[in-house]
């Protein structure tokens, strides 16, 4: 196959595009799921456009080859691992900011731009994207694909509610043009928000039509240490219903702040006596138009939070708040870099917080695990770093977390995808109708079955037993 292949797509990209064997580096073989397996594709191709991308489709569906997209592989659950029978198209070459739109407030890019080159080139306008989840590498293309979402969903929202267009190959080859430069219509199937979030194995996003924002100039990084993690949870909804419109709302439990503020070399200020009785802090981020607007709402904050049990309240300095929020950002690394043998991403109704909390560490204890965390407390995003290495134990430990969220009318992954690691979870705990439903979606986009398989479901259903 790999004789045949090499030739076919060297016409399409140019041979030096195409990549095969040891050429094809081991960063294309994962992307960072601590549980994934690493494969090495049959060939790499690089295009340089949206014409390349169906070419490149066309073929692999007449040839039967499974085809998995790539952008900056920051994922979390192996949805961006190629087959090893199948090529891999990474849009490193299509990495361009095609237009920014100051009139309509929109930028158009291609699936390779990063969020930080997006996030350079719109501060020069006055304007912003949104959406950070965690990684300033992480592609455009990659945050269409897995819905991604962050810190600052809690008065953003997600990649879907940013996203007004796409232009996508599907798996028969055909492009696709969907949405545009508004903000609503009513004509037809919304297709956009189909392919949002569907891990590649829908359509090949090439272009996407993105949202943009006001940047607010004027900020404050406030930190709020609470004794218990209870307390914590039952902040948020009051904070949230208070109107104060906060642009970061996160939970952070001690040992997690600890570590990464150790690993930041980062000192906040807050004396040894609080830090002691401290089990949980919010860390809260306000942002307005002025700063006397702050100012009154950093002071609302203080009120309402005093009277919610909080320990004390601090406003940040301006560089040291950045550094918190980075370091916070690099939540993921930290719990990398200390052993973490899995992360798990559930999302909960934010009012079910403080019993879900409480339930993963009644599940940790019997299982004499240590599960650690913080997440996006605003939107009821939970994000749990689990030390357990055996691998037995882990895996029922880590089923049961998410039961516990399901039982509260939580889902499997609130920003990571489903990819290849939390697919047997998914066929457990979600409606087997809407498992199915969404199997026969993919085949009207992808009717050879090309596309990312074994992502999010397989082709049959499994047994629906928990791992």
């Amino acid at each position: 196959m790999l004789g045949e292949m090499h030739p076919k797509l060297a016409a399409i990209v140019g041979a030096e595009h195409v990549l095969t064997g040891d050429a094809i580096g081991d960063d294309y073989t994962r992307d960072e799921a601590l549980t994934a397996t690493a494969h090495r594709p049959l060939a790499l191709v690089r295009p340089a456009n949206t014409a390349e991308v169906a070419a490149i489709v066309a073929w692999a569906t007449a040839s039967g080859v499974p085809v998995t997209a790539r952008g900056a592989g920051t994922g979390l659950s192996g949805a961006c691992i190629p087959q090893p029978d199948g090529i891999l198209v990474s849009f490193e070459r299509m990495n361009q900011i095609l237009e920014i739109d100051t009139d309509n407030h929109v930028a158009v890019v291609q699936p390779g731009v990063t969020l930080a080159e997006l996030d350079e080139a719109t501060a020069a306008v006055g304007l912003i994207y949104p959406v950070f989840p965690g990684e300033s590498s992480a592609s455009l293309g990659g945050n269409v694909a897995t819905n991604a979402g962050g810190m600052r969903a809690v008065r953003y929202g997600v990649t879907r509610h940013q996203v007004l267009g796409l232009t996508a190959v599907l798996g028969t080859g055909e492009t696709l043009h969907t949405g545009g430069k508004f903000v609503k219509a009513t004509s037809g199937y919304d297709l956009t928000q189909l392919i949002i979030g569907s891990e590649g194995t829908l359509a090949l996003a090439t272009e996407a039509i993105l949202r943009l924002h006001p940047r607010l100039t004027h900020g404050a990084t406030v930190l709020v240490p609470f004794p218990t993690l209870e307390e914590v949870a039952g902040a948020i909804p009051r904070i949230v219903g208070a109107g104060l419109q906060p642009t970061i709302l996160e939970y952070i439990d001690f040992i997690t702040m600890g570590a990464i503020t150790a690993g930041a070399g980062l000192e906040l200020g807050v004396p040894q006596d609080v830090k002691d009785a401290a089990l949980a802090y919010l860390v809260v981020v306000l942002e307005n138009r002025s700063h006397e607007r702050v100012e009154e709402d950093t002071a609302e904050l203080g009120e309402l939070v005093t009277g919610l049990g909080a320990l004390d309240l601090y406003v940040l300095p301006s560089s040291a708040g950045a550094a918190l929020i980075d370091a916070r950002e690099k939540a993921f690394w930290t719990a990398k870099a200390l052993g973490a043998d899995d992360i798990v991403d559930m999302v909960v109704p934010r009012a079910a917080m403080p019993q879900y909390l409480a339930a993963v560490q009644e599940l940790a204890g019997a299982t004499g695990s240590l599960v650690v965390g913080c997440g996006h407390a605003g939107d009821g995003n939970v994000h749990l770093s689990v030390f357990q290495p055996d691998l037995a134990t882990r895996k029922t430990l880590v089923g049961d977390i998410l039961q516990a969220g399901a039982h509260l009318g939580g889902a499997v992954s609130g920003e990571h995808g489903i990819g290849t690691e939390k697919k047997a979870y998914l066929a457990a705990l979600e409606d087997p109708a809407k498992i199915e439903l969404m199997r026969r979606i993919k085949t009207a986009f992808d009717p050879a079955g090309i596309l990312n398989p074994g992502v999010i479901f397989d082709e049959k259903a499994s047994t629906g037993d928990l791992p």
